[in-house]
């Protein structure tokens, strides 16, 4: 069985979808649709902007999202019989199986990305990779710090789990990893704390857009990030979505569950290889490739 996953923030790089821009009329289009909802020339920024300019969360976002869905939309043998997406990716991939419309999609995005950014603004925070320890070891150090917010966050493969919290939190949590036996406690170049408590007031916001949207039946299950389980049900889907912003994503487990469920093959579509990795240290028995237009 042929599963599709959809990359998340990191996945950026400067030049990103601008050869589905310059070679495809249909792609050219869905930019331009994306430039004029969005109220700003996304693919200026896209296609020519700085890593800085790139790595703003209201424009990160967007940015990967328009390239994993356009590249779905011009990949002419896409059927999925599975589906995943990275934390942001869900997003995309929902899209890529009709749950939700391309506008619909790049709308939610967006208010996410805001609502995010502002959560990050209202509270400094930040995220770290932990290498090399266990995921019990991990949750137990950062449930034993009771006096600032410091969670599981990312469950990206064996060995790489990424915490996060207030500064002061995953500072605490650092130590106490590094001393139990983390290989290494990474800060992440991110705006702030995501899928943590400290994306509450994000949550909220981004539960009232999501309610306010119509969603269809997904052409395939999706497996989602808080739970790592399969859904086709559209209000199942809508309360995860909402639960991604506070929970962990539970990357590790569900990928688990996709080959368990008879997954056999993993194609990422999206800018770059960051999951390809991550399902090989996953699941090394499986066949892992991008997207190819030819």
């Amino acid at each position: 069985m042929k599963a599709y996953v959809f990359p998340g923030q990191g996945s950026q790089f400067k030049g990103m979808g601008k050869d589905l821009y310059d070679n495809s009329a249909s792609a050219k289009a869905l930019f331009e649709q994306a430039n004029e909802i969005l109220g700003f020339r996304i693919t200026d920024i896209m296609f020519e902007g700085t890593d800085e300019e790139l790595k703003q969360t209201k424009v990160t976002q967007p940015a990967i999202f328009l390239h994993s869905v356009i590249l779905a939309k011009e990949t002419a043998d896409f059927k999925p019989e599975m589906v995943a997406g990275h934390s942001l990716g869900e997003f995309s991939a929902l899209v890529s199986v009709g749950a939700l419309s391309f506008e619909d999609g790049l709308r939610l995005v967006a208010a996410r990305a805001l609502a995010m950014q502002k959560a990050c603004e209202n509270n400094p925070s930040t995220m770290a990779a932990v290498l090399n320890l266990s995921d019990e070891v991990i949750e137990e150090i950062c449930a034993s710090i009771t006096d600032e917010v410091v969670v599981a966050a990312n469950y990206n493969c064996p060995g790489q789990v990424v915490i996060s919290g207030s500064n002061e939190g995953v500072a605490k949590a650092g130590e106490k990893l590094k001393e139990a036996g983390a290989k290494r406690v990474l800060l992440l170049p991110v705006g702030g704390a995501f899928h943590s408590p400290l994306m509450e007031s994000a949550r909220e916001e981004l539960a009232a857009a999501i309610e306010a949207t119509h969603f269809e039946q997904p052409a395939c299950p999706i497996y989602q990030n808080v739970n790592a389980q399969p859904s086709t049900d559209v209000e199942t889907i809508k309360a995860n979505l909402i639960s991604q912003l506070t929970g962990a994503v539970r990357w590790t487990q569900s990928v688990r569950n996709m080959v368990e469920d008879g997954a056999t093959v993993f194609v990422e579509c999206g800018p770059g290889k960051v999951l390809q990795g991550l399902v090989k240290k996953i699941a090394p028995a499986v066949e892992t490739s991008g997207v190819s237009l030819s």
